[in-house]
């Protein structure tokens, strides 16, 4: 989801917003990792269902419990549900369906293109947001960066979901979900952060049960085998990159600003090859790395503003999800 604009923060940033921004940094960096190990014992529909149903069991007595009221108006439950399924169940059943096939490492760095992809989006959506001449360089860069991630041999191994491209396009296409969600947001009426988080991960999650209807047989077999980890991935997954993560982010945006916000773009896919390479013995490739490079010098391009332009935050500094 996509904060409204706010105004530019201060320069100097207390050791409680760096706390912020590292927390989510590791909450989202790690959440790659943990919905790997979650679909080795899981349909992607119940890993889904379940991430979205311990979020929605965190936020929705939150949002109750700090006297927050239940939103009126159709227009403002319909841009709701639209965030629920654009920016919560198809991005995370996309990407979930993805990394059955590819590192967690590589699904971080292709989510890194989700800032870009957010850039084209406004450009046609929202008012003011116009493609600058450094705004195309790092999209072009940032696509080139994707070129080379997918490389010639997932092109030539493209036989059914087997294969390295299509998992690798869901990645992407759950990206570009994200971005869609992201001028959603931004376009709705206005609601507190806290509502919109408890609403819309609330949706989602009902909204994710009857898809998995079909897969209980599978689901039944997977929880008679579930080891520690996998239940533990399942509640890191609910409790820290659904729920936690969400209170986190909109407060940091509040208090930091988001251009200090926007450092989670480069943070995220590096902190999730970590991890992968620690704790799942992952080994990217040097074109990976290449790839990486290629995207976060793209996304860094796209905010240098021109020099006639005013210090107000757009589409090309505000911070953006890239987690799973």
């Amino acid at each position: 989801m996509q904060a409204p604009r706010v105004a530019a923060a201060t320069p100097n940033h207390g050791l409680g917003d760096w706390a912020s921004l590292l927390a989510l940094t590791a909450m989202w960096g790690s959440s790659f990792l943990f919905t790997k190990l979650a679909v080795t014992a899981l349909p992607v529909e119940w890993v889904v269902t379940a991430r979205l149903a311990i979020g929605a069991t965190v936020l929705v007595p939150l949002a109750a419990l700090l006297g927050r009221s239940v939103p009126r108006g159709p227009r403002l439950w319909l841009f709701f549900g639209l965030i629920a399924v654009v920016g919560n169940l198809l991005p995370f059943s996309l990407i979930t369906w993805g990394q059955r096939a590819i590192d967690s490492g590589l699904a971080g760095i292709l989510m890194a293109v989700m800032p870009l992809a957010t850039l084209g989006l406004a450009h046609l959506f929202v008012p003011g947001e116009r493609l600058t001449g450094n705004r195309v360089a790092g999209f072009l860069t940032g696509f080139l960066g994707v070129v080379v991630l997918i490389g010639p041999q997932a092109l030539l191994a493209a036989g059914g979901d087997r294969g390295p491209l299509l998992p690798m396009l869901a990645v992407l296409a759950g990206a570009l979900c994200y971005g869609t969600s992201a001028i959603i947001a931004r376009l709705r009426p206005p609601s507190d952060a806290l509502t919109t988080a408890a609403a819309t991960i609330g949706l989602a999650a009902l909204l994710s049960v009857p898809l998995g209807l079909d897969t209980w047989p599978q689901v039944r077999d997977g929880l008679a085998v579930m080891t520690p980890a996998v239940a533990g991935a399942l509640l890191f997954l609910g409790l820290f990159s659904t729920a936690t993560a969400m209170v986190v982010y909109f407060r940091l945006i509040r208090r930091a600003g988001p251009s200090f916000t926007a450092q989670l773009n480069y943070l995220i896919p590096l902190w999730a090859v970590a991890v992968g390479v620690l704790f799942l013995g992952e080994q990217p490739t040097l074109g990976h790395l290449f790839g990486l490079l290629l995207i976060l010098a793209g996304i860094l391009w796209s905010r240098r503003p021109p020099r006639s332009a005013s210090t107000e935050p757009t589409a090309a500094s505000l911070p953006t999800r890239t987690n799973p």
